[in-house]
């Protein structure tokens, strides 16, 4: 069987490649874009352009399963985040023949108020274990919150999948930090995407440190290059 490194070894490239294709991942360096925080980063991320190709979805849905494999989990539920993890977990739910769950980032303000869908009438995973489909971990905490939510609905939950990670150490000690600990892996690591980049001349090798840089100090990255932060 093969180990996790392999794993991700092979789908991350590919990934990071129909990315850099599809424009899920856009890198810019030397006019940097504006978050919605009103930050300059050079790096942007929609992840739901992979919709766009089945080849890719597939891919994902692929990965996921062989990931899981390799980490011997056998889990009793899929559980996507709402919005952009709900089309993979659904794929890789029906791969599996898995029951399927979405989790809101918060409840309803109408009908029964649900967070999340899928659990049947008495609103419970009734201790069964779940895995979380995220589609980015950049900070963490909105997958916390779906971590909180499933727990809260009576599910173990201890490891969350992704797509893509920005790297931050600030995601690595949150989920450290959650008790119990919830662990999580992601198919592309920003290292290997950079590496990817560079490596297809989709970007060259200053974008390259100054993408190494901005990963080090996101926050402070843009104004120390004399672009400040936009007050929204």
């Amino acid at each position: 069987m093969k180990t996790l490194t392999e794993i991700t070894g092979y789908y991350g490239p590919l990934l990071a490649k129909g990315a850099f294709e599809l424009g899920a991942i856009r890198l810019s360096p030397s006019d940097p874009f504006t978050w919605a925080s009103g930050y300059r980063m050079p790096i942007y991320n929609d992840n739901r352009q992979f919709l766009a190709m089945p080849k890719y979805r597939a891919l994902i849905r692929d990965a996921f399963a062989d990931m899981l494999s390799s980490l011997g989990v056998n889990p009793d539920n899929i559980a996507g985040t709402a919005t952009a993890g709900i089309p993979h977990a659904t794929s890789l739910a029906d791969m599996l023949y898995k029951p399927l769950t979405y989790v809101r980032s918060s409840s309803k303000d109408h009908g029964l108020g649900h967070q999340i869908e899928g659990l049947g009438r008495n609103g419970s995973y009734e201790g069964k274990n779940v895995l979380l489909i995220e589609d980015l971990i950049s900070t963490g905490s909105s997958s916390l919150k779906a971590v909180e939510a499933v727990r809260q609905a009576d599910g173990v939950c201890n490891l969350c999948l992704a797509i893509f990670t920005y790297g931050f150490k600030t995601a690595e000690d949150a989920f450290a930090a959650l008790d119990p600990a919830c662990v999580f892996h992601t198919i592309l690591s920003y290292d290997v995407m950079v590496a990817t980049a560079a490596e297809t001349g989709y970007i060259s090798a200053s974008d390259a440190e100054a993408l190494h840089e901005w990963r080090e100090d996101p926050f402070g990255w843009g104004e120390k290059r004399g672009w400040k932060r936009e007050v929204r």
